[in-house]
């Protein structure tokens, strides 16, 4: 979230202690899936394989996306609709937009 967002209260208080934990966990996942990648390369496994378990890893990556992006629209982006200013409230529909084309692309 940028700085401008994070002008709520409730957006600020979504720091350490609010991390999604599915997302956490997913992503320490995907880390031990990179290694392997990795040693896959070194090991010089065949590169079909390699390609294979990378887009396993893409696969994973936007399972987090999705989990993360879920996660905001139904904590920040209701609370910012709900509470936020009228620039507020443009600013957050304009940065989902955004996100939401990146996730298509």
């Amino acid at each position: 979230m940028t700085e401008e967002l994070q002008t709520t209260g409730y957006a600020r208080s979504h720091g350490p202690g609010g991390v999604n934990l599915d997302a956490l966990q997913r992503m320490r996942s995907v880390e031990g899936q990179v290694r392997g990648v990795q040693k896959m390369i070194e090991q010089e496994r065949y590169c079909m394989e390699i390609v294979d378990q990378i887009s396993a890893i893409r696969a994973a990556l936007a399972k987090v996306s999705e989990s993360v992006l879920k996660r905001h629209m139904e904590t920040c982006v209701v609370e910012d609709l709900r509470n936020g200013s009228p620039e507020q409230q443009d600013q957050v529909i304009a940065e989902l937009m955004d996100a939401i084309a990146r996730r298509v692309r």
